[in-house]
């Protein structure tokens, strides 16, 4: 999960809905660049959140000239009617969450056509994103992976834990909160823990669609479905469990480049959690993620750095 301390630091330009293939009305907002439009960039949220929690990365990103679009999932947010929906996916599971979000993209370049477009996915919405490339590729100019991993090796643990354990904590205990794996910010974990659009888990056949995708995302065949020159760049803390220590991501690089993927970019912060874009360390991170993004807008290259202590 992302969360941002201060989450109104920027007006939504627009806030709109469409209507999903099952019917469901998707909550999506843009956020207008604040000078020439230099490109577009969707953000795909994590689980348990909301789109508006993003208020930090996003003023960065309409202060350089990029226009930003999100959506609420399904289940999340204002897409869902009331509490009770929450962490609900629908008869249409996970992959109906991922077809929302290319329903999205294509809003998004029809309204701004000719223009450099980038999906970026956290967390829940990072495995998305994964999903997302195995047949729209083409339809992208560049994929940003934060707090991603190998959805196989995540589903593993979560099904070999015992139960009502908090198998994402673990490494943390002795806790201050059960929610001490996203950041070493203790405001940051105090201000999801209070706020009314947050929740904890998915609901249980909403987890076991989620989990369901984890063939897919390993399969060497559909990987090399994913167009052999897109752009990705992946970023993570080195405590991050979603990435199992960085041993998910390590796992997922391999399998890309095994697929024939040869543009791959990252940056592992070492003691960094799970939501490096809110870790102690944010505006280092946030300084080399916006580098990337001018790297692609600009066709120049860009020139990662090592991991580095937070």
């Amino acid at each position: 999960m992302t969360v941002q301390v201060v989450h109104a630091a920027i007006t939504t330009s627009a806030e709109f809905n469409f209507t999903s293939s099952d019917g469901l009305r998707i909550a999506y907002r843009r956020w207008d660049s604040r000078g020439p439009v230099r490109g577009v960039i969707q953000i795909a949220h994590d689980m348990g959140e909301h789109i508006q929690r993003y208020g930090e990365f996003i003023d960065a990103l309409v202060s350089a000239g990029v226009t930003v679009y999100g959506n609420d999932h399904r289940g999340h947010g204002l897409t869902a009617s009331s509490a009770k929906q929450f962490g609900d996916f629908g008869k249409g599971g996970f992959e109906l969450l991922v077809e929302d979000m290319v329903r999205l993209s294509r809003i998004a370049r029809d309204e701004n056509p000719n223009l450099p477009f980038i999906l970026f996915g956290h967390g829940m919405g990072s495995f998305a994103a994964q999903q997302y490339v195995l047949d729209h590729s083409r339809e992208l100019d560049a994929l940003i992976l934060s707090g991603s991993g190998a959805l196989d090796g995540l589903a593993r643990v979560a099904t070999s834990a015992p139960e009502d354990s908090n198998v994402l904590n673990a490494n943390f205990e002795p806790a201050r909160t059960p929610f001490d794996w996203l950041s070493r910010d203790t405001g940051v974990v105090d201000a999801l823990m209070n706020d009314p659009l947050c929740f904890a888990e998915l609901q249980p056949k909403a987890f076991a669609s989620f989990l369901g995708a984890a063939s897919e995302l390993s399969d060497p065949l559909r990987l090399r479905d994913i167009r052999d020159d897109l752009p990705i760049y992946l970023f993570s803390g080195s405590e991050d469990p979603i990435g199992q220590q960085l041993e998910g991501l390590a796992l997922l690089i391999h399998r890309y480049q095994k697929a024939g993927l040869y543009d791959i970019s990252h940056d592992f912060y070492l003691g960094g959690r799970h939501e490096m874009l809110n870790e102690i360390n944010r505006e280092e991170v946030r300084e080399r993620l916006l580098a990337w993004i001018s790297s692609m807008l600009e066709g120049s290259a860009y020139r990662p750095g090592n991991s580095t202590a937070a």
